[in-house]
């Protein structure tokens, strides 16, 4: 279902990239001996050739890559054809060019580009190239690859950044066992980590529904002065959230709010979750009723949806809001109002009044249930209770415009 992926976002803040796809499937291609032809072949095999040069693009190395439009096309010839015609290629543009190709999705040429680094001595791995590797290891060849790779570093090369890219890859294949064995092994290895690492613990149990151990993470995380992030409070407050734990919600809100770290996003987050609680209903929700008929989607499930557009908006995110409002309506589940409140409050939050009228349209369209203005109400007292009367002003505009003014039901 198009909204469980929407899990695998909650904890991420840097380049790994949470959404696994790959060109390459078969099983063929994660034994050995193909791995070990990839990695040690400088190069490569004459059937391998880019795409004619299109005269209208500047001839530079970006666009060779890139004109290999099919993932069997070797980008490994590109580098060595451009080489061979006097040219340079500096460190900076070989992790450019992965970024960007990493960014697209093109993971077999993205690692194609990082085994030149590692195979050309002039260049200098760092940590961040390292953990590229291992993530990209893992998208092209699967798990068992990545974690040959990892175990074959040197102890110098496994470090916090390597150690969490190989966990984030158990994470991301929902391996529980693999990522809490290699979870000790980093806090036994004496490295500093960031949040980074424990969200990826977290993220993890919520994807699996073992939501219990998402405080226990916490815990850990503060046992080992390690400064949260605004993902690692959405991440605990929607574990709190799912199981109706609402006092223990109300807390960590008030941690956010007084944290050293916090600001304008931790703030606007905060408020947003505040409001949520106050107008959702949380209350009388029943955690272990299913949504709809189809009992697929449980209470629990959509209320981490909720908090995770709370989240993006909070960050002030507003293509991510769409995002994850247009697979959540592809789903069969049919939504409740507490889910069009959530939307409606991110979306006025930020600023963005038509989509606010959009999603109204829906919610009157919805079979679910018609629009209930008197939680548009609450919502626009909880908005004035947090000092912005003019975000109330403008839903309620929108209600007037619509025939659907509070005053007069």
């Amino acid at each position: 279902m198009a909204s469980r992926s929407l899990f695998l976002t909650l904890g991420r803040r840097c380049s790994h990239g949470r959404f696994v796809h790959s060109y390459y499937q078969s099983p063929a291609l994660v034994k050995s001996a193909n791995l070990s032809r990839f990695l040690t072949s400088g190069a490569l095999r004459s059937d391998f050739v880019e795409e004619n040069p299109n005269s209208s693009e500047s001839d530079d190395l970006r666009n060779r890559i890139f004109r290999l439009r099919l993932p069997k096309r070797s980008a490994t010839n590109v580098l060595q054809r451009w080489v061979s015609e006097g040219n340079q290629i500096t460190m900076s543009e070989l992790r450019e060019i992965t970024k960007e190709l990493r960014k697209s999705q093109r993971y077999k040429h993205a690692l194609e580009m990082t085994e030149w680094m590692v195979t050309h001595e002039e260049y200098e791995l760092s940590e961040s190239d390292y953990a590229a590797r291992i993530d990209l290891m893992t998208k092209v060849f699967g798990i068992d690859a990545a974690e040959r790779y990892f175990e074959g570093l040197s102890l110098a090369a496994k470090t916090s950044e390597t150690y969490t890219a190989l966990l984030h890859s158990y994470a991301g294949a929902k391996l529980t066992e693999k990522a809490e064995e290699l979870f000790l092994r980093m806090k036994d290895s004496n490295l500093s980590f960031d949040a980074l690492a424990y969200n990826e613990m977290m993220t993890l149990y919520m994807s699996v529904g073992q939501v219990e151990k998402v405080p226990l993470v916490v815990e850990e995380l503060k046992r080992q002065k390690v400064a949260p992030d605004i993902f690692t409070y959405n991440l605990w407050v929607s574990s709190c959230a799912a199981t109706l734990n609402i006092d223990e919600v109300r807390r960590i809100l008030d941690e956010m709010r007084h944290d050293a770290g916090s600001n304008e996003s931790w703030v606007r987050y905060s408020n947003l979750s505040k409001i949520y609680v106050t107008v959702g209903h949380l209350d009388n929700a029943d955690s272990n009723s299913p949504v709809e008929a189809e009992k697929r989607t449980t209470q629990r499930e959509w209320i981490t949806y909720d908090f995770l557009i709370i989240l993006y908006a909070g960050l002030g995110s507003k293509d991510k809001l769409d995002q994850i409002w247009k697979s959540l309506r592809r789903t069969k589940q049919k939504m409740i109002g507490r889910n069009y409140l959530s939307i409606i409050s991110s979306y006025l939050m930020l600023g963005h009044m038509e989509e606010v009228g959009e999603v109204i349209d829906q919610w009157q369209q919805s079979t679910t249930t018609d629009v209930d203005v008197h939680a548009c109400e609450k919502l626009m007292d909880a908005f004035a209770d947090i000092g912005l009367p003019e975000v109330a002003n403008n839903l309620n505009m929108i209600l007037i415009q619509k025939n659907l003014n509070p005053g007069s039901n």
